[in-house]
């Protein structure tokens, strides 16, 4: 019996998924458990697996289209199965289509009734094709997708069509799809939905710094993983939001809800996007554990193999971009988080420190803040924590 492999509906929050490539091609074999076709959603890009054994007769959605959850993109089925009926596997109410006009004129004929499923006479309207000319395979005659499908393409004689817009030769056309394509909706989202404020500080590095020095040799040994001052950082804003909770929350309607759990996102940069993997309880975690889920969620983003618990349930986002060249960056909100700190280059300057001129290495942090559930009176005292544990970081152990 064939399968109808439809696009996954992963979490609560997932709508859509995009097909990003499929894995398999029509005709080819593939068995239960077997990756079929790359899926991008808000949060990940996934390979999903194949529902069944078979052969992948059908795709009806294909790179690049954007598919709501549930609906079907594919049918799986053993050697010559028919598939017919696969063409009204969703309920479509058959509609009169009245005779194109240059038909009329030609013939003399009465007009007649052409019942074709809605899908398929979207296409044809597209393509341009005679519907007259056309015999219907599916029930009672009735013309489905493939018949439109296989059909010659025929503009219409009244038909007029606009040139296309041809580039300028020095022009590059990049299409916005994929990751791409994701992070620009949910980031136009965040942007227009959420009333956003900042603040800036800028900070001595030195102490930090110095930490990583004494400690990375040791890390280093007892993981093999290097330790780098985004995990002293996840440590250290961890520490801060458990003093300053307003920060770890969200909206959920009218209320504002102060969440127990502090998972910290963390931006990382791969091919063509961006992703933001999560440490989880990252409060209850110590600078070591830090580092080895921090080099592991890195590993599985660029290639592509993390899961949607990895990558869901964030609380609080931070976004590094000194290694960037970056001095200071006022990021979006990663929804439905309520704020983000954005993280610049340490680099040496003077400073007047008791009087006297000094150099220091110094960065700046920026946080960006949801102005309906938080305001500067919250906000610059966690910012001020933040200075404070990176500028004396003994203060971690109390």
């Amino acid at each position: 019996m064939a399968t109808t492999v439809i696009m996954p509906k992963l979490g609560l929050t997932m709508t859509e998924g995009t097909i990003e490539k499929w894995l398999k091609q029509e005709g080819d074999r593939v068995e239960k458990g077997e990756p079929l076709v790359e899926i991008i959603t808000e949060k990940i890009n996934f390979q999903y697996e194949s529902p069944a054994s078979g052969i992948l007769h059908k795709i009806l959605h294909h790179e690049g289209e954007v598919v709501p959850v549930t609906t079907p993109i594919a049918i799986i089925a053993e050697e010559g199965e028919a598939l017919a009926e696969f063409e009204t596997m969703k309920p479509e109410v058959p509609v009169e289509v009245p005779m194109p006009a240059a038909v009329q004129l030609e013939t003399t004929e009465p007009r007649k009734r052409i019942f074709i499923s809605p899908i398929a006479k979207k296409i044809a309207q597209e393509k341009g094709v005679d519907l007259s000319s056309l015999k219907g395979s599916g029930p009672g005659g009735r013309i489905i997708k493939i018949d439109v499908m296989k059909a010659p393409e025929k503009v219409a004689a009244k038909e007029v069509k606009i040139p296309p817009q041809v580039p300028k030769p020095a022009e590059k056309i990049i299409p916005l799809k994929g990751i791409r394509r994701i992070i620009a909706k949910r980031m136009t989202e965040s942007f227009q939905n959420i009333p956003h404020f900042y603040l800036s500080l800028e900070i001595d590095m030195t102490a930090c710094l110095s930490l990583r020095e004494q400690l990375k040799e040791e890390v280093e040994k007892r993981t093999q993983v290097r330790l780098t001052l985004t995990d002293i950082l996840v440590r250290m804003v961890a520490s801060a939001l458990k003093d300053h909770p307003i920060i770890n929350s969200r909206i959920e309607g009218d209320q504002i809800h102060l969440l127990d759990e502090i998972n910290i996102g963390v931006a990382i940069a791969i091919e063509n996007g961006l992703i933001v993997p999560v440490v989880h309880h990252a409060d209850r975690k110590s600078l070591t554990e830090i580092a080895i889920t921090i080099r592991d969620l890195t590993q599985k983003a660029r290639e592509g193999k993390l899961s949607l618990e990895e990558v869901g349930g964030g609380t609080f986002t931070l976004s590094n971009m000194g290694m960037l060249g970056i001095d200071k960056l006022n990021p979006i909100i990663n929804p439905p988080e309520c704020s983000i700190l954005g993280v610049g280059r340490t680099i040496e300057k003077p400073v007047v420190i008791g009087g006297e001129i000094k150099i220091r290495p110094m960065a700046w942090f920026s946080l960006s803040s949801d102005h309906r559930i938080v305001d500067g009176a919250t906000t610059a005292p966690f910012l001020n924590r933040i200075k404070r544990l990176i500028e004396n970081p003994p203060l971690l152990l109390l």
